[in-house]
C-alpha cells in the first residue's frame, strides 16, 4: 500500500506541480518549450513507469494508469486552458501508454515465473 501512495504522490507532483510551475515561474519566451517537453518527455515516461509498477502487481493496482491520466487531464484544464479538447487526446495517449507498459510488464512478470 505504501508503494501505491508513493507512485500517487510522483504521479500527482508530475501531472499537477510541474504545470502549476511552468505557469507560474517560466518566462513566456521559455513556456512554450517547457509545455512540450512536458508533454512528449515528461509526462510519456511517467505514464510508462507507472504502468510498469501497476504490471508488477496488476490485481491490487490496475487503475494507476487511469488515475494518471485523470490527473494529467484535471492538471491541464487548471493550469492551461479549462476543458479544451485537445487536452483529452493526451489523456487518451498517456491512458494508452501506461496501459499498455502495465500490459508488457505484466506478460514479462509472468513469463519468468
Amino acid at each position: 500500500m505504501k508503494k501505491i501512495i508513493y507512485w500517487l504522490i510522483i504521479s500527482a507532483f508530475i501531472m499537477f506541480i510541474l504545470p502549476w510551475l511552468d505557469v507560474a515561474l517560466v518566462p513566456n519566451d521559455a513556456g512554450m518549450i517547457t509545455t512540450i517537453v512536458l508533454l512528449f518527455v515528461v509526462n510519456p515516461l511517467c505514464s510508462i513507469a507507472v504502468g510498469v509498477f501497476a504490471g508488477k502487481n496488476i490485481k491490487t493496482s490496475w487503475w494507476l494508469p487511469i488515475t494518471t491520466a485523470i490527473f494529467f487531464l484535471a492538471g491541464a484544464w487548471i493550469f492551461f486552458e479549462m476543458y479544451e479538447l485537445e487536452f483529452l487526446l493526451y489523456c487518451g495517449c498517456y491512458l494508452v501508454i501506461g496501459i499498455v507498459s502495465m500490459s508488457i510488464s505484466a506478460f514479462t512478470k509472468n513469463r519468468k515465473s
